[in-house]
């Protein structure tokens, strides 16, 4: 992989809801600029690059380019990195594509729909030595990061129980969040949240209890799991796309506790109390908190990393073997798998 130019030239593949975040939040980042938009016509990419005009646009006359196809996009060989904005159905495809025009990627979560496809993009990407992660942002959040570092340094004591809940009502015209066919999921699409901030705070658990609520067409609605740890820990973990939950987090143990307000998965600050005593810590965030993600590639790609310490490949793929188990267990309606591999 060969380092990119000042500044890293993004390009952004699809143009829905949470690209336009994406690109938001790169016009905030330094040395950092929207090259490229591929979509699938040209008019859709350009309608994308011109709603962000604010955004430093690539490095050539004229502005960031509008291509009318994820292919051509891929062929522009000045585009440094590429996020992949599409459904995570189509993670698997979109990303092998990108390896293949050798670009370094960051691809939206849930990587893959399972476990199995995302070993195979890793191994690729290892392979071909080409940077890849996926777009966790909530690992990159500097509150996040905090509230890790102090539970590692015993601000609670040992921790024994983690508690981490996200909900929200989806809407019904979004065909992705209701087919099973297209990867309809509230686990893969929301509760992967709750069970990322666990296994930053605990590590991988030793077992796993689920249930959950299956559409008729059985697509989880609503789900819970336990996880339990050989050294006395247990998170609660829960997910919904029906109901606007509390969507809140804590940590404890024998020395404190942290607690994380709503929502969860991007804090703005959070609360240490022990004892009679309590602070509120707050660290800031820059935008919407995509901008932290984004700049921890920009690092990676400038240093000749492809992997990220805070977005670490391995531990993508064991949440996913994670949730694969879970979806399994309570009896969800899936898609074959592109590559099941041995996950």
């Amino acid at each position: 992989m060969t380092k990119p130019t000042e500044p890293v030239r993004w390009g952004i593949l699809a143009t829905g809801d949470i690209a336009h975040t994406f690109a938001t939040d790169l016009a905030l980042v330094d040395d950092a600029v929207l090259h490229a938009v591929g979509s699938r016509s040209h008019a859709s990419a350009r309608a994308f690059i011109d709603q962000h005009d604010d955004l430093p646009q690539g490095t050539q006359p004229g502005g960031a380019r509008a291509y009318g196809s994820y292919d051509d996009l891929l062929a522009d060989d000045e585009v440094d990195a590429i996020y992949v904005a599409t459904p995570h159905g189509r993670h698997y495809d979109d990303v092998r594509a990108c390896f293949a025009a050798g670009k370094a990627v960051l691809c939206e979560k849930a990587l893959t729909l399972h476990a199995g496809d995302a070993r195979a993009l890793v191994d690729e990407a290892r392979e071909r030595g080409l940077f890849f992660a996926e777009a966790m942002w909530m690992r990159t959040n500097p509150n996040v990061r905090r509230i890790r570092e102090m539970v590692r340094e015993g601000a609670c004591g040992e921790p024994r129980q983690v508690r981490a809940d996200l909900g929200f009502v989806a809407p019904t015209d979004k065909a992705r969040l209701w087919d099973p066919e297209l990867g309809a999921s509230a686990l893969l699409d929301i509760g992967i949240y709750p069970l990322t901030f666990a296994y930053l705070m605990l590590g991988a658990p030793d077992d796993v209890a689920a249930a959950a609520v299956l559409s008729d067409r059985g697509v989880d609605l609503s789900g819970g799991a336990t996880l339990t740890y050989a050294g006395g820990a247990v998170a609660s973990l829960s997910w919904t796309q029906v109901a606007w939950s509390d969507s809140r987090a804590s940590i404890a143990g024998d020395g404190g506790r942290i607690e994380v307000p709503a929502r969860m998965h991007h804090p703005e600050r959070f609360e240490h109390a022990r004892y009679w005593e309590s602070d509120t810590i707050a660290l800031d965030v820059r935008g919407a908190g995509y901008a932290h993600e984004i700049l921890e590639v920009d690092r990676c790609l400038r240093e000749g990393l492809t992997e990220s310490p805070l977005l670490p490949l391995d531990e993508t793929v064991e949440i996913l073997e994670l949730m694969d188990r879970i979806l399994d267990d309570v009896g969800a309606a899936r898609p074959a798998a592109s590559r099941r591999g041995d996950g």
